[in-house]
C-alpha cells in the first residue's frame, strides 16, 4: 500500500477541528522580571474522547513538532472546539513555515484558562483544559492522553468546523 492510497482512504473520514494550545514556561521561572513564556497553538483533527470515568481525551501530535516538544515538558494544555465560522483560525495555525505563534494569537479573541493558563478561543463550541496523563509513541506521532480538568460551553452558535477530503467543511 502506498502513502497516497492510505491518505486518500482516510481523507474520507470526516473529523472535527480543534485548536490545541499551551503556554510555554518562562525561561527563568525564579526571576519575576523574566519574560513570560510564549503561547503556542496547533490545529488538530486527530482528537477524540477516550474515557468518561476518568474524563480523558487524546490528541495525536507529529513527533518532534513544537507542540509535541512543549507538551513533553508542559503537562497542562487546552483544546478549543472550533465552529464553522472559525475556519480562518484553523488555517492560520495549520500553516507550514508560519510566523511566530505570538503574532498568530494577536487578533484572535481568547481568555486564559484557569487550570492551564493556555489560550481558550472566544466563541468556540466547547473548551477543555487538560493535564497530560500518558504519552504513547505511535509511528511518527505521539498520542497525548489528557485528563480533562475543566469543560466549558462558551458558544451555542453555529455548527462544528469539519475536515473532509483535505478541506475544511461545515455540516449540512
Amino acid at each position: 500500500m502506498s502513502n497516497e492510497a492510505f491518505k486518500a482512504a482516510l481523507s474520507r473520514l470526516a473529523a472535527g477541528v480543534v485548536l490545541v494550545t499551551a503556554q510555554e514556561p518562562s525561561l527563568d521561572p525564579d526571576d519575576p522580571l523574566a519574560p513570560a513564556g510564549e503561547d503556542v497553538g496547533m490545529t488538530a483533527t486527530a482528537f477524540m474522547s477516550v474515557s468518561l470515568d476518568p474524563p480523558l481525551v487524546l490528541v495525536s501530535l507529529r513527533e518532534g513538532s513544537r507542540m509535541d516538544d512543549l507538551l513533553d515538558e508542559q503537562p497542562r494544555w487546552a483544546v478549543s472546539v472550533l465552529t464553522e465560522s472559525q475556519r480562518h483560525i484553523a488555517g492560520r495555525f495549520a500553516m507550514k513555515g508560519r510566523i511566530s505563534d505570538r503574532l498568530l494569537f494577536e487578533d484572535i479573541p481568547y481568555v486564559r484558562g484557569r487550570a492551564s493558563g493556555a489560550p481558550l478561543v472566544g466563541g468556540a463550541l466547547a473548551t477543555l483544559e487538560c493535564r497530560t496523563e500518558q504519552r504513547v509513541t505511535a509511528g511518527d506521532h505521539t498520542l497525548v492522553i489528557g485528563r480533562v480538568l475543566t469543560a466549558e460551553l462558551p458558544s451555542a452558535e453555529g455548527g462544528p468546523l469539519m475536515y473532509f477530503r483535505g478541506r475544511y467543511r461545515q455540516l449540512g
